[in-house]
């Protein structure tokens, strides 16, 4: 009802031309009520491919095994005969003096170096020259063991330093049995465990939203996509502390002053010792090649000096070569020409490490060939081509892994080479630890009354990898 100069009229009462009913006012049904479905695509995306880099432990048959202590400690027979190194000499009197402390023992009981009657041989002369006098802390004293020498000859190298071959001993008739002996070279090696942690946090109201994106299963809630991603960001970092992990010489504010052995062997310390890794295991004692980066392994002399040094490491028959792109596509350019030249020529046993079965290696991503007795099975290694990783250095471009197994010095027993170790006891093991936490969301009440809206995951583990015989293993380094 509506008042108009005082009289009461209803709308009704208005002309049609009065009411102003325009077609703004309109809108059609299929907008109102949007008939026509958005044209989502439900499926994610992988712009950059598998971005996954775990595997290459498994892949060159590292074992996994539980341990129970704060460290792994191994033992590894050392070399069974000796060289030793000179810096220099002196030759007077038809003796060579050599006072190096290596070669003429710490003390007179000392069964390290050379000994009276010892017999050696000079690496690059050839020369045979046996021990006259040793004394202990000082020098040593020998002759050629054909009397043949004198004033400026070259039975040693006197000014540059060499190396003596320790071929044995010579002893007169009615002689006394020595009185030093040497013990077998057996060397303790130890690496601490490491722990690596992580975490993912969603809130209760983006862990009921749901998506268009199809994150596998049927399942929309987008949550599921960050946790996934980060449980397998753990398990990515995980495997590269494994493999460039190292262990710490000081503390962490710089200072050198030394990590606590509590730190290394358990106790109240919460400094992190480290643990040494994979790369730092070869670097420190196994073979190293270094090649410029434009320039890779790419020819069979490179191959055969490797094979040399193989050779002097008492190496297994047979290897897995995991390399960057670049280096991979050196060795098939390498390959190709090889094979036009008969000089790769394949072995019945070529493919030993898949039960002589090509096919196996060829599934598993493997291309092998043979040279000098030797079989390498090459492999890429995604880690090493991500742009976000290591393929953003360098530093490394490949590795190459003895398919073997190594005998255990104290024990006798045959492992593989590599080994993952991780704490467990009592049916409780840290190789993966995961738990959740929730202020109530998605029923996990578990944070005390802190009231905290949000579901946390928690990822932990406490592993150490185990680098046996790492004389025998490989890495290409790449230098500027």
């Amino acid at each position: 009802m509506a008042t108009i100069g005082g009289t009461a009229t209803t709308t009704l009462d208005k002309a049609p031309s009065d009411l102003r009913l325009t077609p703004e006012t309109y809108t059609t049904v299929d907008n109102l009520v949007k008939t026509t479905k958005d044209f989502v695509l439900p499926d994610l995306v992988q712009s950059y491919g598998d971005q996954g880099i775990t595997g290459f432990l498994n892949l060159v048959g590292a074992v996994k095994a539980g341990g129970t202590s704060d460290q792994v400690d191994w033992w590894e027979a050392g070399r069974r005969h000796k060289t030793y190194a000179y810096a220099d000499g002196t030759i007077s009197s038809e003796t060579v003096v050599l006072d190096d402390a290596a070669i003429c023992g710490a003390s007179a009981t000392d069964a390290e170096g050379l000994h009276v009657n010892d017999v050696v041989m000079d690496s690059v002369t050839g020369v045979r020259l046996i021990v006259k006098t040793r004394t202990a802390g000082t020098s040593v004293v020998l002759v050629r063991l054909d009397g043949e020498i004198s004033s400026g000859t070259a039975e040693v190298n006197t000014s540059g330093g060499g190396t003596l071959i320790h071929i044995g001993n010579l002893y007169g008739q009615g002689t006394n049995q020595p009185s030093h002996f040497q013990d077998a070279d057996v060397i303790k090696y130890r690496n601490p465990f490491m722990i690596v942690k992580d975490r993912y946090q969603v809130n209760g109201s983006q862990a009921t939203n749901i998506g268009w994106v199809n994150l596998g299963g049927g399942e929309y809630r987008w949550f599921m996509y960050g946790e996934q991603e980060a449980r397998k960001r753990f398990e990515d970092r995980r495997e590269m502390m494994m493999l460039f992990g190292e262990i710490r010489d000081g503390a962490s504010d710089g200072t050198s002053d030394a990590i606590a052995a509590t730190a290394k062997l358990g106790g109240t310390n919460t400094e992190a010792a480290g643990s040494q890794g994979y790369v730092s295991a070869v670097e420190e004692r196994g073979i190293v090649v270094s090649n410029a980066n434009a320039n890779p392994m790419d020819s069979f002399a490179e191959f055969d000096d490797l094979i040399l040094q193989l050779d002097k490491q008492g190496a297994p028959s047979e290897y897995a070569m995991y390399l960057n792109r670049k280096q991979d596509l050196a060795v098939d350019d390498m390959l190709a020409s090889g094979i036009a030249t008969s000089v790769t020529a394949g072995l019945p046993g070529q493919f030993g490490a898949f039960n002589n079965d090509a096919d196996m290696a060829v599934k598993l991503g493997f291309k092998s060939f043979t040279r000098g007795g030797y079989t390498f099975h090459k492999h890429d290694w995604k880690l090493l081509n991500d742009p976000t990783l290591m393929g953003a250095s360098n530093y490394l471009q490949g590795a190459m892994i003895p398919l073997t197994n190594v005998t255990d010095a104290r024990s006798g027993m045959k492992a593989p080479a590599l080994a993952m170790y991780y704490k467990e006891a009592n049916g409780y093991s840290r190789e993966l630890d995961h738990w959740v936490t929730g202020g109530g969301v998605m029923g996990h009440s578990n944070n005390g009354d802190t009231g905290a809206d949000v579901a946390t995951f928690h990822y932990r583990s406490e592993i150490a990898l185990c680098t046996r015989a790492a004389n025998q293993h490989v890495i290409i380094k790449g230098t500027a």
